[in-house]
């Protein structure tokens, strides 16, 4: 299957390209077109093979979480003119992510399994083992690095270091708590307990407006409800809907995104059982069937879509 790897389009009236890990975006003025490629990237790094259908995925997703969120917060999507392109308002962006955790995973789980009893300036109680649920969500932020690895920071330094004004921060927070439980609420009625994401937030005149993708498997851990507290009670690993499945692969053939470490090779099927992972995730947090996008040329199909949507817009 054909895999969108780079986005080398030139549109009409296009002032900029930026190439992201993951996005292509292409500036239009006031507002900016999102393409989604089938990249994958794992500890800051993109990897060697493209990801069939991920684009897709994540581009769907995040339009439909966009859209049922948008009575907590503005967001930026305007329109979606092709499966892997979303386009909307440029925003100024913060220079954050703030990243909310409901369970004890990830990141969170390998500070605390070495010794670490706060995160980001927040403590955490002793006692708690792997997926364990937290008492409360927490609010985990980490810089946003246009190069490079994010780093963890806490709410006191990003208001220290003038990062985001207090008044300002203070509502990102509220936002984010808002955002992350409306998405346990829709994951819980897909049978799925969402365990923590990230959000990224811009300002359009002066409106704090979400930005970016939101409750997908590159910025979302999920966790099935039916077997969570029988793994839990029996010291099982969780199932799980999320990109972590492939850092433990890279971390088990050991890459870490560290200097001298070598990506493992990514064979065919490697990249087969990671899209078919991407689908399971679609459908298993829509309720809906992934229907693949025609991908007999998926740069052509693209570029026909958005040229068409342009050329209506003006």
């Amino acid at each position: 299957m054909n895999v969108l790897k780079d986005s080398e389009f030139v549109f009409k009236g296009q002032q900029g390209h930026y190439k992201g890990k993951v996005r292509d975006v292409f500036d239009f003025g006031e507002e900016l077109l999102m393409i989604a490629s089938d990249r994958i990237s794992a500890f800051d790094v993109i990897l060697p093979e493209a990801i069939p259908c991920k684009g897709q995925v994540l581009n769907q997703i995040a339009e439909k979480f966009l859209k049922a969120t948008e009575d907590i917060v503005p967001n930026w999507l305007l329109a979606v003119p092709d499966p892997n392109a979303s386009y909307g308002h440029k925003c100024e962006t913060f220079p954050v992510e703030m990243v909310v955790r409901g369970y004890l995973a990830g990141h969170a789980w390998r500070t605390y399994r070495d010794g670490g009893r706060e995160l980001c300036g927040v403590s955490l109680p002793e006692g708690l083992k792997e997926n364990d649920k937290l008492p409360n969500p927490i609010i985990t932020p980490t810089t946003k690095a246009k190069e490079g690895h994010d780093e963890d920071i806490s709410r006191e330094d990003i208001i220290a270091n003038g990062l985001v004004a207090q008044e300002k921060y203070e509502e990102l927070e509220r936002l984010t708590l808002a955002l992350f439980q409306r998405g346990t609420e829709i994951a819980a009625k897909q049978g799925l307990i969402l365990v923590d994401t990230k959000y990224e937030f811009g300002e359009k005149d002066g409106q704090i407006t979400l930005i970016d993708e939101i409750h997908t498997p590159d910025s979302s851990r999920y966790f099935y409800q039916d077997v969570y507290a029988e793994n839990q009670q029996k010291n099982l690993p969780q199932k799980q809907l999320s990109k972590e499945f492939v850092r433990e692969w890279l971390i088990e053939n050991g890459f870490q995104g560290k200097d001298g470490q070598k990506v493992p090779e990514m064979t065919s099927e490697k990249c087969e059982e990671i899209s078919q992972r991407y689908i399971e995730l679609y459908e298993k947090v829509t309720g809906e069937a992934f229907v693949p996008a025609n991908n007999t040329d998926i740069y052509a199909r693209i570029k026909e879509n958005v040229d068409r949507f342009l050329e209506r817009k003006s």
